[in-house]
């Protein structure tokens, strides 16, 4: 039993080095979910993304498995309390596209401070307003980092040139100051933060974390950026909080309506609010791609890779 099931796209580096290392590999990019179900004995590993979930059901159905890889960084797309109650390893890879999300961050920082969308529009048109395209300077204000793990450091390693004051808080790590970054508490990045950037995976504790009580507890009125996960921002209450003015604007990679491929929006689920932010000038959105970028997508494979590999040969697998 050295088979493993690819039911996701993934760079073909992914594929050759498992083989290279003696897996044998099958790919079913459109496998559906009863068909996994199905053949999943036949397997001692799984590579998913995000397609579709791997949880109680499908487990009970893996007798053989021995370890699921995600091919990214969230893991909400598996049960991994349960994988671990079966003993099956649980990996993602979020060291392969931690560069990307980083650069992204500052990319979406960079166009909310300077109206870039807007005044790119304008010009399109013929119009060239400058003043009321004025923008602000990162230099000087207080950048507050939500989660210091990859996501999060790379962001912050990045800031360093801009001459920032960088805090961040991080619920399950302690110690973590550096030369990119102050350990703070919650009620600092309260106390100072002009800018707030997201960097935490979604977990019931984290799932609309940022909601009308949590804007309000800011002492100053923030700019917010999300490249984590959309269901962590309450999307109703972020529209009421650019409103009223608490925050002064937004950049989404993220959105709360995304499917679990984060391909499409669940259109049931659209609320007004996001058409609100959809026509506002102090909303800017990508469509989930802070970490896709071509270099992300080998190295997210190559991660991974190494990891089962290296894994498995201390398993006695190969």
């Amino acid at each position: 039993m050295h088979k493993i099931l690819f039911i996701d796209d993934a760079h073909p580096i992914l594929q050759k080095t498992l083989e290279d290392s003696g897996f044998n590999v099958d790919i079913s990019p459109d496998i559906s979910r009863e068909q996994i179900r199905d053949i999943i004995n036949n397997y001692i590993g799984v590579i998913i993304r995000s397609r579709i979930l791997f949880d109680k059901d499908l487990f009970d159905s893996a007798n053989n498995l021995r370890f699921i890889g995600r091919i990214g960084a969230g893991m909400e797309s598996i049960d991994t309390v349960y994988a671990a109650e079966k003993n099956i390893k649980c990996f993602n890879s979020p060291e392969g596209n931690r560069d990307a999300v980083g650069e992204h961050t500052i990319m979406l920082l960079l166009a909310l401070l300077n109206k870039l969308i807007i005044a790119d529009a304008q010009i399109h048109y013929g119009i060239r307003e400058r003043e009321s395209n004025r923008g602000l300077e990162i230099k000087g204000k207080t950048v507050a980092i939500i989660g210091y793990g990859n996501m999060g450091k790379a962001f912050a390693q990045r800031l360093s040139g801009f001459e920032a004051h960088v805090i961040a808080y991080d619920k399950y790590k302690t110690g973590f100051s550096d030369s990119f970054v102050t350990e703070v508490q919650m009620h600092e990045v309260f106390e100072n933060a002009d800018i707030l950037s997201l960097h935490i995976p979604l977990t019931s504790e984290t799932r609309y974390l940022v909601d009308a009580k949590y804007l309000q507890s800011f002492n100053k009125n923030i700019w917010l950026i999300n490249t984590a996960r959309g269901p962590i921002v309450n999307t109703i209450d972020l529209a009421e909080a650019i409103k009223n003015g608490k925050v002064l604007g937004t950049a989404l990679d993220v959105i709360e309506y995304e499917n679990t491929s984060f391909e499409t929006l669940d259109n049931s689920l659209i609320s007004e609010a996001y058409s609100y932010l959809l026509g506002s000038e102090k909303a800017i959105f990508t469509p989930h791609v802070a970490g896709w970028t071509h270099e992300s997508k080998e190295k997210l494979a190559q991660v991974l890779a190494d990891k089962i590999i290296c894994w498995s040969k201390l398993q006695n697998i190969i």
